[in-house]
């Protein structure tokens, strides 16, 4: 007899993975450079308009086929150089900017090709990962299997065939800086807020069942998807495509997971991040960006926003998994 636990367990160690990655964790190219929209489109505005609930997104052809799953890269400007720019310049154009870089920590190739290119045009590359001061991510360095978060990534990527963020990314770059807790900033943080590693695990199952209601009411199922995609000669892109339903929501999931006073996984770290982020400027850097996971960035628009008075006007998608048929 088939057992269907089977089933759901690549669906929570996808989600608890996602979480848990967060832990761990020049002009612009031609291809990237394509996909910018004119500050003016309807489209763009509307994109912008829902910044907070959409950094990762299903593009669907007509019949609602999926095509790929895409992440944001959103440009902010000082309020005041937004308004003079108005709809006549594009955002790109500034000489002072930030963006927000959404991560995926699995995705394609071609996904990760592209960001080290996008990357060359920053004076620094603010980036995430919980570790020591002073650490150096070794180019093409990945993750160990005796490490529990390590082997659930590595088994994620050779189930998906893809590849992993801290394998494909350069981190040596000299316009890299770190801007994350370290380990023992972490855990005091935690300790601080009395959250523990139990808690934040049984919220994530939570929000995991919450989920899987919302799409049953909808007639959906993940773990039928997943079900089906394993039994599929197809079973990497079925898969992708299942999984990539789990990425889309992991904004609002890791939102709720934080809760009203907010948490050290999301909020601290964040906090941490742009107090990096004001040091670079006044240190006299102005094209900067922060790349952190997907699921942090709804929290850093709001604080980009209030706290440095900064507006998004412009949205770029890039593509991390191609879900087309071969």
């Amino acid at each position: 007899m088939i057992n269907p636990t089977r089933f759901l367990i690549p669906r929570i160690t996808c989600l608890l993975a996602s979480l848990l990655a967060a832990w761990a964790a020049h002009t612009p190219d031609k291809a990237i450079a394509e996909q910018t929209a004119v500050l003016e489109a309807p489209d763009q505005q509307a994109e912008i308009a829902q910044l907070g609930e959409d950094w990762v997104r299903i593009v669907r052809d007509p019949r609602g086929k999926p095509l790929a799953l895409e992440v944001a890269i959103v440009r902010y400007l000082p309020a005041a150089q937004a308004a003079k720019a108005g709809s006549k310049q594009r955002a790109p154009m500034a000489r002072e900017y930030v963006d927000l870089v959404g991560a995926i920590h699995i995705g394609d190739l071609s996904y990760y090709q592209q960001l080290n290119k996008h990357f060359r045009q920053y004076d620094a590359l603010l980036y995430e990962l919980v570790a020591p001061k002073g650490t150096v991510v070794e180019q093409g360095r990945g993750t160990s299997n005796l490490n529990p978060l390590g082997a659930m990534q590595n088994g994620m990527k050779s189930m998906l065939e893809v590849e992993h963020q801290l394998e494909q990314v350069d981190y040596t770059r000299p316009n890299f800086v770190h801007a994350d807790l370290s380990p023992d900033e972490f855990l005091q943080s935690m300790e601080s807020r009395d959250e523990g590693f139990l808690k934040l695990y049984f919220r994530l199952i939570g929000q995991a069942v919450a989920q899987q209601s919302e799409q049953a009411a909808k007639g959906e199922s993940t773990d039928l998807d997943i079900f089906t995609a394993l039994l599929s000669q197809d079973r990497p892109r079925m898969l992708k495509i299942a999984l990539a339903k789990q990425f889309e929501s992991m904004e609002s999931m890791l939102a709720n997971i934080s809760g009203p006073n907010g948490s050290t996984l999301i909020t601290e770290r964040n906090i941490r991040a742009l107090e990096v982020l004001r040091k670079q400027q006044e240190s006299g850097k102005q094209k900067l960006a922060i790349f952190y996971g997907a699921g942090h960035l709804a929290d850093m628009h709001e604080r980009l926003t209030k706290e440095f008075n900064m507006k998004a006007v412009d949205v770029t998608w890039l593509e991390a998994w191609d879900l087309r048929p071969k």
